[in-house]
């Protein structure tokens, strides 16, 4: 929930900011533009909040919908080698699944996976 509000926060920060600097220039772009700028900047702003394949590790949990990562579980060539763990999970590829208070919310998916991950008993991370 907290990283949802940071993620509005900065949207709406980043809106001010572009809407304030665009009232001061005297040669504003038309809307098209002036969407187009906000548009990516909203874009940016989302995808900070989305982890990299290094950074996925800590307090998992598997949910059906609303994830903040979706993952595809394959056999060869992974983007992330996935190692569950009971404490610690404090590096690259270590997951503590939760129920409750995750640190991110992954999806199993079967197409179209923004991380591809393969389940192991040892040297978990990523290339």
């Amino acid at each position: 929930m907290l990283r949802n509000f940071k993620k509005i926060a900065t949207v709406i920060i980043a809106m001010e900011l572009f809407s304030f600097r665009v009232s001061l220039d005297s040669d504003a772009p038309n809307i098209a533009d002036r969407f187009a700028v906000e548009w990516a900047a909203c874009q940016q702003a989302f995808a900070e909040g989305t982890p990299s394949n290094c950074t996925l590790f800590g307090k998992i949990q598997i949910v059906e919908h609303f994830p903040d990562v979706k993952v595809q579980v394959v056999e060869h060539f992974p983007d992330l080698r996935v190692q569950r763990v009971e404490h610690f999970a404090d590096s690259a590829g270590e997951w503590q699944i939760v129920d409750h208070f995750p640190d991110y919310k992954v999806q199993m998916v079967e197409h179209f996976p923004d991380i591809k991950i393969q389940w192991v008993d040892h040297f978990p991370g990523c290339d």
